[in-house]
């Protein structure tokens, strides 16, 4: 069994006045040297979770376990976790090296072993050189790699990131991801980082817990939360996707309104209701009707995306998303019919495990 570095155990946030918690009896666990990220919409709970861990927020009740240590009442100071905010939080009239030493400083490291840490983190996050530079000196993806870099120096146990992205442009957003990747990974450290964003959730965590009003909703790898998710909030939230209600006729096979019957992998009894779920990219061109889950329908509607092509397909009542493609030889145009196909397997049930 992996090595559990963090566990959260019933975890519980209720505001004095407020009628419900603002995290409600959240439980999940952390291997050791893996990155979790905390994904949900605003006032989900994640940033209050987060708080909580590093000790800036008591929680109502619950506990908070590090190394098999409860730390849920351990000062701050105490606990050995390094945290970047949102806004960095860099002091502006210290140099970048002051910046990163203070940590240090605060536990009377001495002086020599103070600045080779401090070159140490420096190397790590390419800002060799840029020591005695002031903070205002620095571009935004500078900033953030000082503020990992005086999290990191004092060589925490926890790793804590707090929308660690949002305040930089598109093109350096993706820059910093792979670097933020790839220093946890080089480091080794357990890390668990807030944000709503979907993309930097999947391209950059071990696992996902994906929260929905104080509460938990599913936390799993990227392909488990992608590919197979448990509630229609996780189905909704994370991608896009053409849902379909219908009613279980026969073992992997349901009928739903509008469509041929779609055959899907799973377990669901004869007679039950049964929602599904078709990613975009799942549905693909089909030579000719009569494949398994063929649906054939007129494009209405397409949007070009550089490198897919977005397709609005009519199948008598229902209109189709499927995601093609543009390098896929010749493309519909609006008006065409086209015969779409999904294979069994890539059609999910939501709120069951695949057989």
């Amino acid at each position: 069994m992996a090595d559990h570095h963090v566990i959260i155990e019933n975890l519980v946030k209720t505001y004095p006045g407020a009628q419900k918690p603002s995290v409600d009896h959240v439980s999940f666990s952390l291997p050791r040297g893996e990155m979790l990220a905390l994904l949900g919409p605003s006032g989900c709970g994640k940033t209050t979770i987060l708080r909580m861990i590093a000790g800036l927020i008591a929680p109502t009740s619950g506990a908070i376990r590090l190394d098999g240590r409860d730390v849920s009442s351990i000062p701050v100071y105490k606990r050995n976790m390094g945290m970047v905010f949102q806004a960095y939080a860099l002091f502006p009239h210290m140099t970048v090296a002051e910046n990163i030493s203070f940590g240090l400083e605060m536990r009377k490291v001495g002086r020599a072993e103070r600045e080779e840490r401090v070159r140490k983190a420096l190397d790590l996050v390419k800002l060799a050189g840029f020591g005695e530079r002031k903070v205002s000196q620095l571009s935004g993806g500078q900033q953030q790699r000082a503020a990992i870099a005086r999290s990191l120096v004092i060589e925490p146990e926890l790793l804590l990131l707090d929308e660690p992205l949002s305040n930089l442009d598109a093109k350096l957003r993706d820059e910093m991801r792979d670097e933020i990747r790839d220093i946890q990974a080089r480091t080794g450290v357990t890390a668990i980082f807030v944000t709503h964003d979907q993309d930097e959730a999947l391209s950059m965590a071990d696992r996902l817990a994906v929260m929905s009003a104080g509460r938990l909703e599913q936390i799993g790898t990227p392909r488990e939360i992608f590919d197979r998710p448990q509630t229609d909030f996780v189905a909704s939230f994370i991608g896009a996707g053409t849902f379909f209600e219908g009613k279980v006729a026969g073992p992997g096979m349901a009928v739903v309104d509008g469509l041929p019957p779609l055959r899907f992998v799973g377990e669901a009894a004869v007679g039950s209701p049964v929602r599904l779920m078709v990613r975009p990219h799942r549905l693909l061109l089909a030579g000719e009707d009569g494949q398994p889950n063929s649906f054939t329908g007129t494009v209405e509607h397409i949007v070009y995306r550089g490198q897919i092509l977005t397709l609005s397909v009519r199948c008598g009542s229902r209109l189709l998303q499927a995601d093609l493609p543009t390098h896929a030889g010749v493309l519909p145009q609006k008006g065409d019919q086209v015969t779409l196909t999904v294979a069994p397997e890539d059609v999910t049930l939501i709120g069951r495990e695949a057989a």
